[in-house]
């Protein structure tokens, strides 16, 4: 087997490794359990992502959108072009740059990322609540708490 693989690189514990290692799979797979929560058959996996990204950003252009979701531009027009049909955004026009236009949800838009994370957000709760103990919990929030320093670089 290669070393490289299995011995973390040098001046790095196992435990830094190995932390890291299983951290990005537990997430990973989190996220994935995470995600299907909400799912339902009206809207594919790129809409859903786009439609959390609009509320999220706000006003944004195709392009911008389809930047940060790491897609091509023709990609990103498909997936709007799909929440514009189901009425989940709107488009205007950018006061900036008459041009372009800019993409906000409408309210049925904002009902539904607003209804998506409710799902998750009570799913994950009462995973929590029905798989773990008290003692448990509260060691999951130190963890966490001691996880949130990596976010404050």
């Amino acid at each position: 087997m290669d070393a490289s693989v299995t011995d973390p690189p040098e001046g790095i514990s196992d435990s830094a490794a190995r932390a890291a290692r299983d951290l990005r799979v537990v997430f990973s797979r989190l996220r994935r359990r995470i995600r299907v929560v909400a799912e339902n058959e009206e809207l594919t996996p790129p809409q859903v992502s786009a439609l959390t990204l609009v509320a999220k950003q706000g006003a944004a252009t195709a392009s911008a959108l389809a930047t940060a979701e790491g897609v091509r531009p023709q990609s990103m027009a498909t997936t709007l072009a799909a929440l514009d049909r189901q009425g989940m955004i709107r488009r205007t026009q950018d006061p900036d740059d008459g041009r372009r236009q800019l993409v906000t949800l409408t309210d049925a838009g904002r009902r539904r990322v607003d209804g998506d994370q409710q799902a998750r957000e009570e799913w994950l709760a009462r995973a929590l609540q029905d798989r773990y103990s008290e003692d448990e919990r509260s060691k999951l929030l130190e963890g966490l708490a001691l996880l949130e320093r990596l976010t404050q670089e």
